[in-house]
């Protein structure tokens, strides 16, 4: 009784008839942040609008059979279509929810690469960077938060870079990735690389130093390189210390 008089008494005084309970919203699903390809599949590393140009700059029209041995989502098979000269392009790609997405991407490991010696004119690739996209969150949509791991919504298959830090891991695995990579590629053939260097933990990693060294190191001459400015990820840690440039660099396999 007392509490009924007391709630009369202030709906009055607020100006309300009743008191009704209050009703909870319903949570707003936020919009994915991320572009999706083919059935609903992201990928966080694809070839930019920018690196593209650059790509085919440095590319001759000797290069006419041109091999990514980490492909992605099949960026490489577009500059088909920006050269003046008929070119084959073939990718091979680990995941194949991303092999998926473009008809002449194979499912395959850069280290085991299904072809001859000397198969390839040229190989145009951009492989991971050994940054932060290697961290293993899984984030809710709407995040904007980036990683390989997220973007393909499961655990990487076995052997993928992708989940690999900067490290002696990751050195090791692109030491053998570019011997492979040089044993299909025929002599006198070009590499053109796309990488990037990153902060971490306020420091620089210079990682396109270090895959220069270890491809000049196994019989490769740098032979011509461009810093490209780009968009890069502005979310998560260090996202205020990006570098603000990417490299693409020329290599001719010289023995």
């Amino acid at each position: 009784m007392i509490w009924t008089n007391l709630r009369t008494s202030f709906s009055k005084f607020a100006g309300l008839t009743d008191l009704e309970p209050m009703s909870k919203k319903p949570p707003t699903k936020k919009p994915p942040t991320k572009k999706l390809y083919g059935s609903g599949v992201a990928h966080p590393a694809v070839f930019s609008e920018a690196i593209l140009p650059v790509v085919v700059q440095l590319l001759r029209p000797e290069h006419k059979r041109v091999l990514d041995p980490f492909a992605g989502i099949g960026r490489v098979h577009s500059i088909r279509e920006l050269v003046e000269w008929e070119m084959t392009t073939v990718g091979i790609e680990l995941e194949p929810e991303w092999a998926d997405l473009h008809p002449d991407t194979r499912v395959g490991s850069a280290l085991d690469l299904p072809f001859e010696d000397g198969s390839f004119d040229a190989v145009v690739t951009s492989p991971t960077y050994g940054n932060r996209l290697a961290d293993s969150h899984v984030a809710k949509d709407g995040s904007v938060r980036r990683s390989y791991t997220h973007d393909l919504g499961r655990t990487l298959s076995e052997g993928n870079s992708g989940s690999m830090q900067w490290g002696s891991a990751y050195r090791d695995f692109h030491r053998a990735a570019w011997l492979e990579t040089k044993r299909v590629l025929r002599p006198g053939g070009r590499l053109v690389l796309n990488i990037s260097d990153h902060i971490r933990r306020g420091k620089r990693q210079y990682v396109s130093s270090w895959h220069t060294t270890a491809l000049i190191a196994i019989g490769f001459e740098l032979v011509d390189a461009a810093r490209v400015e780009t968009t890069r990820l502005r979310s998560g840690a260090n996202s205020s210390a990006r570098t603000p440039s990417e490299m693409v660099l020329a290599f001719d396999r010289v023995d």
